[in-house]
């Protein structure tokens, strides 16, 4: 079922309005990867039903360097991870007027085999005392917040046997307790590491041949996995802690597939098996937790899977296994009331936003961010730009392709890979778009998720880091 769009042919807005006018900005953070929670969702602080015809009011513009990590923003400091030339940096912001406070840089040599950028993937952890990132090259970085000074670093790759990745470090570390858990992908064992996170110290290890070897598969003719020491053991799927039958876990959607385990030692609570036979691909998207149900997914013709643990915490129950139906690439799909959305597809032209059936798995609608006929939409040839033929107006790109959502309240922010930025209500009777826009100073690959705190969200693409009003403007 496709759902029909009503798509503004509006002109993206590129005036900025005075970073220091009355408009306020609540104290809402959004302090890690995917927000305050984890899930890519946040309270609703006042933003618009629409917005006006030119777009949202961009408050501020600043030129950065390369990298698809996401900013994070605590008590007014924003900070973004991105690299110029050799040197990989760690920048602090303000976030209401992009001044900066203090930056750190260092080395980096990383180079991305497929031609992708060569910037950081990781998104900065924030506390109201530190600052956690971790650098495509591997580097682990501990530095106050409020002055930039070092407080310890670890480069991962030479403190443990870790396989070169296909694009880099790509998993966000998270926070439980004092513990700093991270998706290390050593070998034999060391797949995830829980170091202490005033020190650096390493606390447990776990995750490996112990863990895989002699798992049965759900590949043709290769019934039990032999684990070889030579394969990739982590993902670029980010972990995530929870409260299931009263026991706090940390799911870890590695290479091979879906591990619990427990957060004090690394003991592995369960485990399943959910991996591309192809050699070449990747697990991206963050387990959604659904009280004491975890849905995953994955591209590379993998598909999704609903898993109820059982009361001990010591297994799974496959509820439905499904191939065709979500598969997210790297965007974590939103749950809803007994509803999932998220971009399924692993290349641009097969991307679609799609609405599940947690209950059946069964895909209720789809929509590409576009249904109409679009021979009425030519290129500025001179700008790369959509225009619209009848009015020559400049218009969003039409299409979301693989793109990414942000809930707050009963709204979502949905961003397109090209820079498209809607805003929607997403329910179980299909997609109802309030506003759309796009803006000169962001371009393809637009693939960092919305970051919203207060009202003011933050984009960014390969070179640009933007900030827009989404609040009542006169």
């Amino acid at each position: 079922m496709t759902i029909v769009v009503v798509f503004p042919a509006a002109a993206p807005a590129q005036s900025k309005v005075n970073a220091t006018a009355s408009q306020t900005q609540s104290a809402i953070d959004w302090p890690a990867f995917l927000g305050p929670s984890g899930t890519g969702v946040t309270v609703d602080a006042g933003l618009a039903d629409h917005w006006p015809k030119g777009g949202p009011p961009i408050v501020w513009s600043k030129q950065i360097g390369a990298g698809y990590s996401a900013p994070s923003i605590r008590a007014g400091k924003l900070v973004v991870h991105h690299r110029q030339r050799n040197e990989s940096i760690v920048e602090c912001l303000r976030a209401g007027t992009g001044e900066p406070i203090w930056k750190v840089e260092y080395e980096s040599t990383f180079t991305d085999p497929y031609g992708y950028n060569n910037g950081p993937r990781c998104t900065p952890l924030l506390t109201d005392k530190y600052c956690y990132t971790f650098g495509a090259e591997g580097k682990l970085m501990c530095v106050d917040l409020n002055t930039g000074n070092r407080v310890w670093a670890r480069d991962v790759s030479k403190d443990f046997s870790v396989p070169a990745h296909f694009f880099g470090t790509g998993c966000t570390p998270i926070l439980e307790g004092d513990l700093l858990i991270v998706l290390v992908g050593g070998q034999p064992n060391s797949g995830v590491v829980a170091f202490r996170a005033s020190t650096g110290d390493i606390v447990w290890q776990s995750i490996g041949k112990e863990t895989w070897d002699g798992i049965e598969t759900d590949w043709p003719n290769e019934p039990k996995y032999r684990w070889t020491g030579e394969e990739m053991s982590v993902s670029y799927s980010s972990p995530i802690a929870a409260m299931i039958h009263g026991k706090r876990q940390i799911l870890c959607l590695m290479r091979q597939g879906l591990v619990s385990v427990d957060p004090k030692n690394g003991h592995v609570n369960f485990r399943y098996w959910f991996c591309a036979r192809d050699n070449e691909s990747v697990t991206a998207a963050r387990p959604v937790v659904i009280g004491d149900k975890i849905f995953i997914s994955a591209a590379y013709r993998v598909g999704s899977a609903l898993l109820e643990v059982n009361p001990a915490c010591d297994g799974i129950k496959v509820l439905w296994r499904n191939r065709t139906n979500m598969l997210a690439h790297w965007s974590t799909p939103i749950y809803r009331d007994g509803f999932l959305y998220g971009f399924s597809g692993r290349h641009e032209p097969e991307g679609e936003l799609r609405c599940l059936d947690i209950a059946t798995g069964k895909v209720v609608w789809s929509t590409r961010g576009y249904e109409g006929n679009t021979d009425q939409f030519g290129i500025d040839r001179r700008t790369g730009e959509i225009v619209n033929r009848s009015t020559g107006e400049i218009v969003p790109f039409p299409y979301f392709g693989r793109g990414s959502l942000t809930l707050t309240g009963d709204r979502f922010l949905v961003l397109g890979e090209r820079g498209t930025l809607a805003l929607a209500q997403l329910s179980p009777r299909g997609y109802k778009e309030l506003a759309r826009a796009s803006f000169k100073d962001i371009k393809y690959p637009v693939w960092p998720s919305p970051v919203l705190a207060g009202t003011r969200v933050y984009l960014r693409d390969e070179n640009t880091l933007l900030c827009l009003e989404l609040g009542h403007t006169p």
